[in-house]
This record gives structure tokens, sequence and C-alpha cells, in this order.
């Protein structure tokens, strides 16, 4: 089924892009979250019509964005974790913990634009990749301490 995505979808395209997905997805998600439509000869007319409004709505998305990780880019979150003999840490530091993190330090991010591989486990200081937009990312620093 061809469907004409209206915002970006992470592994399957940008906003105005025309995609082919499965019937099931398309009517299960795309359609009703109004994320896409259906790609119908009208439809496909009134894209290229569309299609400016979108460039400058991504332009302005973008500027926004390489703003928000120039003043990610500085920052550092500080955890505190109970640890047991050899500093094992009990429990680990999430993307979830480190996103209501930046949120306590008034930065609109989401848990999903945290990209960790793995929770991290052990006290130290990790560098951590924040996506803010498609190809704009900041470095942010995160400390984990013992608990005293």
């Amino acid at each position: 089924m061809q469907i004409i995505l209206q915002e970006d979808v992470e592994k399957l395209g940008h906003r105005g892009d025309v995609v082919t997905v499965k019937p099931g997805y398309a009517r299960n998600f795309l359609l009703p979250n109004k994320i896409g439509i259906e790609a119908t000869p009208g439809n496909m007319k009134a894209l290229e019509r569309i299609r400016g409004s979108l460039a400058k709505k991504t332009a302005t998305e973008l500027d926004a964005a390489k703003k928000q990780a120039e003043l990610l880019s500085g920052v550092s979150v500080k955890f505190h974790r109970k640890t047991g003999e050899n500093d094992q840490m009990f429990g680990s530091v999430t993307t979830g913990d480190i996103a209501e993190a930046l949120k306590a330090q008034k930065f609109d991010v989401d848990k999903r634009q945290v990209q960790l591989a793995d929770p991290i486990k052990s006290i130290g200081e990790f560098p951590v990749t924040v996506k803010v937009f498609r190809d704009v990312t900041a470095e942010i620093k995160v400390h984990v301490e013992k608990e005293v």
C-alpha cells in the first residue's frame, strides 16, 4: 500500500516521502494517528503543493534543533546510585532516567532521543549521544556516583 508520510518515521522515511507499507500497518497505525495519508492520485497532486510548506517547516525545525543541540552539548547530568561491595551498582541508569534529568534542567528531550546501547551499570563518567533531529546530535556527559 502506498502512503505519503506527514511526519518523520524512524526506519521508514521522512515527511513528504511516498513509501510502500503493509496494509495493516497503514490501516492500524499510520492513518489513524495522522502520520500518513493514502497515496491516491488526488493526494499525489496535493503533495506537490504541500512540499513547499513541508520544506519550510523542516527548515525551521532544523534551526531550532541546531540551537537545542548547541545548548545540550555542554550539559552534564549526575546520578547517585546505591552500590554494594566492589562498587557494583544495584540497578542501572537508563535512557528514561537521563531524559528525566534533562527535563529537570528545562530541556525537552524524550527517552527515545537518548541513544544508549545498554543501560549504564557502573560508576564513572560516560558520554551519551542525544539525537535532537534527523542528523543533528549532541553529546552530554553522564556522571554516576556512589550514594553515601
